[in-house]
């Protein structure tokens, strides 16, 4: 059982795993996911005995602020990033991050001029234009249709929003140069290969591609392979 301390960092609740060390894993988990869930849970198993302590937090609309009122979205989100990384940089001297699906895209805006010392990305979000529009395409939703009506619930149950896409359309990720490894599953529904592909040679990632793997590592198979990835990945 791994040593877990519960904080609050301003307003957003979090968890510091493992004994204090000076090396830390910040741990940013995906859509529907929480601060505890089993991806961040066993990134803490493979991390802590390495010397690492590992700090996961909740976004909002997720885990323990399901009622908070502040959406999940880019902007918002990037902001609570902010204030976690400014009170990981004065806590710690050495910072690596891992994100999780859309985890992985807000840091993507929010942590790109940050000093880390490696990325683990799982099943990363790496063109949220892409994906909206993808979604939209899905749900028989024009770009007109989004911005008279501000947002519309799309066919996959996710919410589209007008102000949303205005401001990934206007954030592209553009720079990137952490030392980055990517793990992805062949099957992902929501990101296609390509894309990631093209991310990955752009910004010099090592990618790792699980045949049979989904967009949501889940079974035994697919996190026994999160796991070795794990194993092989920190440094």
């Amino acid at each position: 059982m791994l040593d877990t301390e519960r904080i609050s960092i301003g307003p957003i609740p979090a968890i510091i795993w493992g004994p204090p060390s000076q090396h830390l894993v910040l741990a940013v988990h995906g859509n529907m996911s929480h601060k505890a869930d089993t991806v961040i849970e066993l990134l803490a198993g493979n991390a802590v005995p390495r010397g690492y302590q590992v700090l996961s937090f909740d976004l909002p609309e997720h885990g323990d602020r399901k009622t908070d009122p502040t959406p999940c979205k880019a902007a918002e989100c990037g902001r609570d990033l902010e204030t976690v990384m400014e009170h990981a940089c004065a806590r710690w001297n050495h910072i690596s991050l891992f994100g999780c699906s859309l985890g992985a895209y807000f840091s993507l805006l929010a942590y790109r001029d940050c000093n880390l010392e490696q990325c683990l990305f799982l099943s990363p979000v790496v063109d949220m234009e892409r994906l909206i529009e993808s979604m939209m395409s899905w749900s028989n939703v024009t770009p007109d249709q989004l911005r008279e009506q501000g947002e519309i619930r799309s066919c996959v149950g996710q919410m589209l929003y007008w102000d949303y896409y205005c401001y990934v359309k206007a954030h592209p990720i553009d720079r990137w140069t952490p030392p980055t490894r990517i793990l992805y599953g062949e099957q992902d529904n929501l990101c296609e290969r390509g894309i990631v592909e093209r991310f990955a040679l752009r910004f010099s990632c090592g990618l790792e591609v699980v045949p049979g793997g989904e967009h949501f590592f889940h079974t035994e198979e697919q996190l026994a392979a999160y796991r070795h990835w794990l194993d092989r990945s920190f440094k």
